[in-house]
């Protein structure tokens, strides 16, 4: 079982804290990982694309010129791919490109990559992080003590809407519960920044 450091909002070292080897000492799944990025990728797309076929198209009823004696190529439709103005070959329509991602892959994949934030050294314990009001200079005050400049902040408590909306305008920031933590973001942002109230429930909701 690992120990870490606890820092608070001044970044200076306040305490230890021990992560369960559950979830921040399992063998790293590289597949696993990549199923769950490919997934929340495909995921947020919308997948409202649409564009009209030679069928769906106005226009093109009859034929724009006779089938042989004209010295030029045959053709049935001016609404036909090749003319302006036509339908689209293989035209794209409507569709959900989610893909079914069982659920014990998707927490080990999350386990996989919180794992791999403790190995590269890359997550921060806070002891609290409680701002006296919901401004973007006492966030960027925290993150300068810290030494931050793009990090997944996980908190967890009454706090938690002042701290989104100071980290709000922060570029290269962003804040998230526990509940809406996922494999991308975790990878996506250099440092892994939790509380220790959060880090105490991921372990008892991802254990």
């Amino acid at each position: 079982m690992a120990n870490i450091s606890v820092l608070n909002m001044a970044g200076k070292k306040v305490g230890e804290v021990s992560l369960s080897d559950e979830i921040f000492a399992v063998e790293i799944k590289e597949h696993l990982v990549h199923q769950a990025v490919v997934s929340y990728l495909a995921n947020q797309r919308q997948g409202t694309q649409s564009t009209k076929t030679r069928a769906e198209v106005r226009g093109g009823g009859r034929k724009p010129w006779r089938q042989k004696g004209g010295g030029r190529a045959r053709q049935g439709s001016i609404r036909s791919p090749q003319w302006t103005g036509g339908g689209v070959v293989f035209a794209p329509k409507p569709r959900d490109y989610s893909f079914k991602f069982n659920r014990k892959e998707r927490q080990q994949a999350l386990k996989c990559a919180l794992t791999s934030r403790v190995n590269e050294n890359k997550i921060i314990v806070l002891d609290e992080l409680q701002l006296q009001e919901a401004k973007t200079k006492a966030m960027v005050k925290v993150l300068d003590a810290l030494q931050l400049k793009k990090a997944l902040i996980v908190t967890e408590g009454p706090y938690v809407l002042d701290i989104k909306r100071a980290a709000g305008n922060i570029q290269g920031v962003k804040t998230s519960g526990v509940n809406n933590i996922n494999v991308y973001d975790i990878l996506k942002y250099d440092t892994f920044v939790v509380t220790k109230e959060a880090l105490s429930k991921i372990e008892e909701v991802y254990k």
